[in-house]
């Protein structure tokens, strides 16, 4: 008897799993449709034409030349990037993109590198782009220039910070500052944040072997210049810091 109610039972059990198995596939596939759906919806496809319009052409004189870099956009609209050469003194820029009101786009820019033609202690060339911080602020590295060798510069990690009569740069590291540029030189890609506020990035050539990755650390707060010395990993007991602003040279 007992034998009986089971194997009553067990045609049941069988159809009631291929039930809820058939109503999870069911589920499953609704969902995938569903998410389908929406990308197509947020992504063109192959056949939608894209339009291209040129913002702005470099060259017609400061307003810099051969940029190499992506643009990065600010929450309020506004593109910004860098330029190898051009500028005041031919050395390379950092520029700002603003629309315009009847559509178009103007460039201002924001800073060009080397104090003089022979004092490019601020860097020069710079080739990869930028980042902000959430004050606003723009970071970045220039191949060239800095304190570290000579001549020319081994490259630096800088900040440009919006002040009242313009925008003024802080160099934050000079590359090639210890022997043997053990600490790099050449740096030709941008930077990164971690949540901390400590900065990444690489260098093309210098340490070790053949390059370096680095970190760069807040070391003391500069209370003249409003902003923080960085040093590279804990090499440095202190960092030398150079505020130089367009035409103005201060060592705090």
């Amino acid at each position: 008897m007992q034998g009986k109610q089971q194997s009553g039972t067990l045609p049941l059990n069988i159809t009631s799993r291929a039930a809820m198995a058939a109503l999870a596939m069911a589920v499953v596939f609704a969902v995938t449709a569903v998410l389908s759906q929406s990308a197509q919806a947020q992504t063109p496809t192959a056949s939608v034409a894209w339009n291209e319009k040129v913002l702005h052409n470099f060259g017609n004189g400061t307003d810099g030349g051969n940029p190499y870099a992506g643009l990065i956009r600010s929450t309020a609209g506004y593109l910004y990037s860098t330029t190898t050469t051009g500028g005041t003194l031919g050395r390379g820029t950092v520029f700002e993109l603003a629309r315009t009101v009847g559509g178009g786009w103007t460039e201002m820019v924001l800073y060009s590198f080397c104090i003089s033609y022979y004092n490019c202690t601020d860097g020069q060339n710079p080739v990869a782009g930028l980042i902000f911080d959430a004050a606003g602020n723009l970071y970045g590295t220039t191949e060239d220039g800095g304190i570290g060798c000579v001549p020319g510069g081994c490259g630096v990690v800088f900040e440009l910070s919006p002040g009242e009569g313009g925008w003024i740069e802080t160099v934050l590291y000079s590359f090639c500052s210890q022997p043997n540029c053990t600490d790099g030189l050449y740096p030709e890609a941008g930077l990164i944040f971690d949540t901390a506020g400590n900065l990444y990035g690489t260098t093309n050539r210098g340490g070790t072997y053949h390059g370096t990755a680095f970190e760069l650390t807040p070391v003391y707060p500069c209370a003249k210049c409003g902003h923080s010395g960085l040093r590279e990993g804990d090499v440095l007991p202190a960092a030398r810091r150079v505020v130089l602003e367009q035409g103005r040279d201060r060592t705090n």
